[in-house]
């Protein structure tokens, strides 16, 4: 199954599209060694605390890649997430360029109310944007497209980093 888009992609994007669409699962060596930094990645976002988020998300985005032996990612948690009338934007990865490192981008607050958004959402969107990270470093994808194999793959990343991740 293709998405809308694909139809307007060109020869090339098409190819990688299909490509990325191939690709299910990212399996990780040692996924239980991330057990703890996920648990602590709970507490400290639950209690509010910016910082330690934005630390203990570092710690399980370095973690996943050292594991998959690809390059690091900066990854930036700020407070409440930007909106317009297009809706909330959860997460932003942002390619390497010359000099500049990868960034990943989250918010923890929800834009309207202010409030710490769910754990599940909050890390869910982390594996979204590290997918995106992936897709360049370890699958060596010229572009990252929203495939079905994409959202498979970070699926796959839930799935073997939370107890009873669904």
């Amino acid at each position: 199954m293709v998405f809308n888009y694909y139809h307007r992609l060109n020869r090339s994007q098409k190819a990688i599209y299909r490509k990325s669409d191939a690709v299910e699962r990212i399996i990780l060596d040692r996924p239980e060694s991330l057990g703890d930094v996920i648990a602590y990645l709970e507490g400290v976002l639950a209690g509010e605390d910016r910082k330690r988020t934005e630390s203990a998300s570092k710690a399980l985005v370095d973690g996943i890649t050292a594991d998959l032996k690809v390059a690091g990612v900066k990854i930036k948690v700020l407070s409440a997430r930007p909106s317009n009338n297009w809706g909330e934007l959860h997460g932003l990865y942002e390619p390497a360029h010359g000099r500049e490192s990868a960034r990943i981008t989250v918010w923890m607050r929800t834009a309207k109310h202010k409030r710490v958004v769910a754990f599940k959402s909050f890390l869910r969107t982390i594996f979204h944007e590290l997918c995106h990270h992936l897709d360049y470093e370890y699958l060596d994808l010229k572009d990252s497209f929203h495939t079905e194999g994409f959202f498979k793959r970070e699926s796959s990343l839930f799935k073997q980093l939370v107890r009873g991740g669904n």
